[in-house]
């Protein structure tokens, strides 16, 4: 059930067969949400971390009116709450913006497994700081990408993050998402996400369609974006 968590690791880290029955060894149950259900809400107190195994999930906060930000997507494969394990709470939301299916780990367990496994303990410390990298590059295309800039470079990451986990190829990705949570995880309009993503398919580049994503031309997405994959630290990290 937790295969694109080891291919998530191995991407970057070797991880030998007693770690890997040790992190099997240290899961709880699973469960499984319908799409855009909140199900960690900021301020709950926590004892597990949930690890996302199918579907897409956001992190989010939210103002008085309504209006919501998302301020990461996880994918499979992906600790959505991991700092979680050390906060006890979190001062966001988190939820399925697909149907989507997690394991629980109790954080007694994570206590036990990362005092008797010290590495794993290095591999989910990585996690974490990896997560900051992907928030620190979100901070950026909001405040300075245009919008074609920020919707193109939203996609390239996606498209190397899924391919880690086998759920992407070159030329594209499923990406069962609305244009209203693509206005949220973007800090834009409905109006300027589908013009976006018409500049976009008129150029050539990519074509967002019935939760598909179908990559044109890679390379010139890229460009558009000024995409450098350096925040995802993909270089193997022995640790």
């Amino acid at each position: 059930m937790i295969e694109s968590h080891f291919a998530r690791i191995r991407a970057r880290h070797a991880l030998s067969t007693e770690e890997e029955s040790a992190i099997r060894d240290a899961m709880g149950p699973s469960r499984a949400f319908d799409a855009h259900h909140t199900f960690i809400e900021a301020g709950t107190p926590l004892n597990v971390s949930v690890l996302l195994v199918e579907g897409i999930a956001g992190r989010y906060k939210d103002l008085s009116d309504g209006r919501r930000q998302i301020t990461e997507l996880h994918v499979p494969g992906d600790f959505a709450d991991l700092h979680s394990f050390t906060l006890k709470q979190l001062d966001h939301n988190l939820i399925s913006l697909t149907p989507c299916r997690v394991v629980l780990f109790p954080h007694s367990n994570l206590t036990e497994l990362t005092e008797r496994y010290p590495r794993i303990g290095r591999l989910y410390w990585f996690a974490t700081n990896l997560d900051a990298a992907i928030h620190r590059e979100w901070v950026l295309s909001m405040g300075r990408r245009t919008a074609i800039a920020r919707t193109a470079h939203l996609f390239c990451e996606l498209q190397v993050r899924l391919s880690l986990v086998g759920r992407a190829e070159a030329d594209g990705f499923d990406f069962k998402l609305s244009q209203v949570d693509l206005s949220e995880c973007l800090g834009l309009t409905d109006v300027h996400v589908n013009r976006s993503l018409r500049r976009l398919r008129e150029a050539g580049l990519m074509t967002f369609r019935g939760g598909r994503v179908t990559l044109h031309d890679l390379d010139g997405l890229r460009e558009v974006a000024e995409f450098d994959p350096s925040y995802l630290y993909l270089a193997p990290h022995p640790l």
